[in-house]
């Protein structure tokens, strides 16, 4: 026994030889939870409290279940083959499987995934001819789903007007056909689980009975339903009740958007009258720096169970931060940095590179290819294999050669337009016996698949004629408009960021003719020698070598060739596969659960993190900061954090204030660098204004020119920080006017952007 508890800390050993009574154990990131959950279940069957059949633990992931297994059976001389750990869906599973009759199910029934569901309720819609433009498949799977996570059947759900009442007909017409399939969604598995356990009380009773010590992990994670069924199965208000031994941690609760309720830890803790309340504090993790800046940022945080990290390994390096004129300018940074922590002996595997957006991470993918620093987008796909982006890449393929099979087929049919399969079967014969490219051979198919056909070919090349003489980034709107996909995305339930990343598409055609040398205005379809005659750069193919316009004239590629070979090899290359050394990119969300040597927090700017959608949501903006938490506990010796004066997203450029939780970090802590390009946009008190400085490279000296003609009142500045007393601070992102007629244009962070009357506006400077 002593083995088992020798290297424990005090809370750990207290939270490992608890009683066997209802527990709450507060343990904070790097606090060793997962040696205390195993050790407390190896020490519960050593000490023979229980039997190893008598033991449940509840884990969120599938590797977490894997890795609690494997230590307890280096813990201990027994197979845990029979033990029930597992993920709440898992275990739910093994319930139904055991007694499928009284759950009312098949013996052999399937479960769903979520693209399987979707295609179940795709059916569906269209066998009971349904409208799916009025109730599109993921907006009923979304509230399906989010019923079922409620505990709420069909009868159940109150529905509020015509739409919602159909929403209920349809999840009771799904409910009888998915039983008549004999198949379950994932969200079913819980809720069938819960039923059966609510309607049956011999079999509730057994395990009650059986499982007198219930373990679970990541309790802060729990939605509604997943605590229900928990204190079914520990027997809630039932003299004699199992031991729910729940291990959590309130700041780290970041998925309400997944229907998680961090408010379960406070009502576990009165619900089941529990004494033993023990705090994990003791972190193995992080240096003094970043955890006093993680505690001092949560600190600010209401309804907190409340603790303090610490730590016995030293300040270490202070919490750096860095202003970037630009989104580009930022990722050059980090990649310098990077270079320069590599070159002190770290690996690339242990540098994080974490973003509140993915969208953020196609100019730092940009950056990274370029310089030839193997990376791996963790969680996710490099941004040109995203799917969304690879449909937008596809229409701009059939923009510049129509006869890309492959292209045409990705989006003949996406977003929906009434092009089956077997008109894809007709048109694949067409092409076939003439020989000839499937666009081409849409003339050859009758009736009204030929007709739904050739509106498809009417769309590309109306987009064609549309785009002729654009640049290319205009040419990526018109296309997002023109297809379909940014109003698809839009009008999907959880599609906020496949509408970022398409939109990110006219920010990366951008950077792309700006990097190399097009020029802004190049018509994306720009032939040879129109280019050559107009003195524009012209692309070879071979290396994409910028020649002079009066050289002799190779064979070129237009801006719009050069960017899909572009995306081509940014998205087909092969230098990062899983388990090299790579730096490691991803959100921050996927960023839970793991730690690295260093890690970089990007885009701390309003709007951006904490995201502009926090201000419409009850406590959005405590979920932010418990996302930032989470972003800062990940690191255990470097932390970098950057934000920048604009920002370029969604085709627009964005004049940037930078985040609040700044203000909520200790300043012992940190260390300012000092830019390059020093401002005083970002109110930074510590940066140095002198002139005011613009994005754009050669374009300054215009820009300046243009700013100093628009610049009004006492010394009014483009890009100068100001106070107002009714919108706090602010940044000037334009001017207009002189004398009496003088306004600034005003983006005050959470109060919007303003327009004021400068001749009546009480503006204050900031910081001077």
């Amino acid at each position: 026994m002593q083995n088992l508890l020798h290297n424990l800390n005090p809370e750990q050993l207290a939270a490992v030889t608890l009683p066997a009574q209802s527990a709450l154990i507060l343990a904070g990131a790097g606090s060793g939870k997962t040696r205390v959950l195993t050790t407390r279940i190896a020490w519960l069957i050593q000490t023979q409290q229980v039997s190893p059949a008598g033991i449940m633990a509840v884990t969120f992931t599938n590797k977490a279940a894997k890795e609690m297994l494997a230590r307890l059976s280096a813990m201990l001389p027994m197979s845990t083959r029979g033990m029930w750990v597992g993920t709440f869906h898992g275990l739910c599973n093994r319930l139904l499987r055991t007694h499928y009759r009284d759950a009312a199910l098949p013996q052999t029934f399937q479960i769903l995934d979520s693209q399987d569901q979707l295609s179940v309720i795709k059916r569906l819609l269209k066998a009971n001819n349904i409208d799916d433009e009025k109730y599109p498949p993921k907006t009923l799977m979304y509230f399906i789903n989010n019923a079922k996570d409620q505990g709420l059947r069909a009868h159940q759900v109150e529905a509020h007007d015509p739409i919602e009442r159909k929403l209920v007909e349809l999840y009771e017409i799904y409910d009888l056909q998915c039983q008549r399939e004999g198949v379950v969604d994932f969200a079913e598995l819980l809720l069938r689980s819960y039923e059966l356990l609510a309607r049956n009380q011999p079999l509730r009773e057994h395990y009650q009975q059986r499982f007198r010590h219930i373990l679970v992990d990541e309790f802060q994670d729990t939605n509604d339903l997943q605590y229900n069924w928990l204190k079914l199965l520990a027997g809630h208000n039932v003299v004699g009740g199992g031991a729910l031994f729940a291990v959590g941690d309130d700041d780290q609760s970041i998925y309400a958007f997944r229907g998680a309720n961090v408010g379960n830890m406070a009502a576990f803790e009165r619900e089941f009258r529990v004494q033993n309340l023990i705090k994990l504090e003791q972190n193995y993790r992080s240096h003094g720096h970043i955890l006093d800046s993680a505690n001092m940022l949560i600190s600010n945080n209401s309804k907190r169970l409340g603790k303090n990290l610490r730590t016995d390994a030293g300040h270490g390096e202070p919490v750096r931060i860095y202003e970037a004129s630009s989104d580009l300018e930022e990722a050059q940074w980090i990649i310098e940095e990077a270079k320069s922590l590599m070159a002190e002996g770290s690996a690339r595997r242990d540098i994080a590179i974490l973003y509140r957006s993915n969208a953020q991470s196609r100019v730092i993918e940009q950056k990274l290819f370029a310089a030839g620093l193997p990376y791996i987008v963790y969680g996710g796909q490099r941004y040109f294999q995203r799917a969304e982006v690879k449909h937008v890449i596809a229409y701009l393929q059939l923009m510049d050669n129509p006869h890309n099979d492959s292209a045409f087929l990705r989006v003949v049919n996406f977003p929906t337009r009434g092009i089956g399969s077997r008109s894809i079967e007709q048109l694949q014969a067409a092409a076939g016996q003439q020989g000839i490219s499937l666009y081409a051979a849409v003339p050859h198919v009758a009736g009204k698949a030929g007709s739904s056909l050739a509106n498809f070919v009417r769309l590309i090349e109306g987009a064609r004629f549309e785009t002729t003489q654009l640049p290319l980034p205009e040419m990526v709107r018109v296309v997002l408009e023109a297809s379909g996909l940014l109003a698809h995305y839009q009008g999907e339930k959880d599609g906020t960021d496949r509408v970022e990343n398409v939109e990110q598409m006219v920010s990366a055609a951008t950077h792309f003719v700006q990097e190399e040398g097009f020029g802004q205005n190049a018509p994306a379809h720009l032939g040879p020698r129109a280019q050559a005659q107009s003195g524009a750069p012209i692309v070879s193919e071979d290396g994409i070598e910028i020649f002079d316009a009066d050289a002799p004239l190779p064979t070129v590629m237009s801006p719009l060739s050069a960017f899909l070979s572009h995306a081509s090899l940014e998205a087909g290359d092969a230098q990062a596969q899983a388990g090299q050394d790579a730096l490691q990119l991803m959100t921050v969300h996927s960023a839970k659960g793991l730690e690295f040597d260093a890690v970089f927090i990007t885009g701390l700017e309003e709007g951006l993190f904490p995201h502009e959608s926090s201000a419409r949501e009850m406590d959005g903006v405590d979920e932010e900061r418990r996302l930032m938490y989470v972003a800062i506990t990940r690191a255990k010796k470097r932390l970098y954090m950057s934000f920048t004066q604009t920002r370029m997203l969604h085709g627009q450029t964005r004049y940037n204030m930078k985040s609040r939780f700044f203000d909520e970090l200790p300043e012992e802590a940190l260390k300012w660098l000092s830019p390059r390009v020093q401002s005083h946009w970002s109110g930074n008190k510590k940066s140095a204004w002198d002139e005011p400085v613009f994005a754009g490279g050669s374009d300054n000296k215009i820009a300046h020119q243009i700013a100093q003609k628009a610049s009004s009142g006492p010394g009014w500045r483009i890009g100068e920080s100001v106070a107002h007393a009714k919108f706090g601070e602010g940044v000037i992102v334009n001017l207009e006017g002189s004398g009496s007629n003088a306004r600034a244009q005003i983006n005050f962070g959470r109060a919007g952007v303003k327009v004021l009357d400068l001749s009546v506006a009480k503006l204050d400077r900031v910081g001077r």
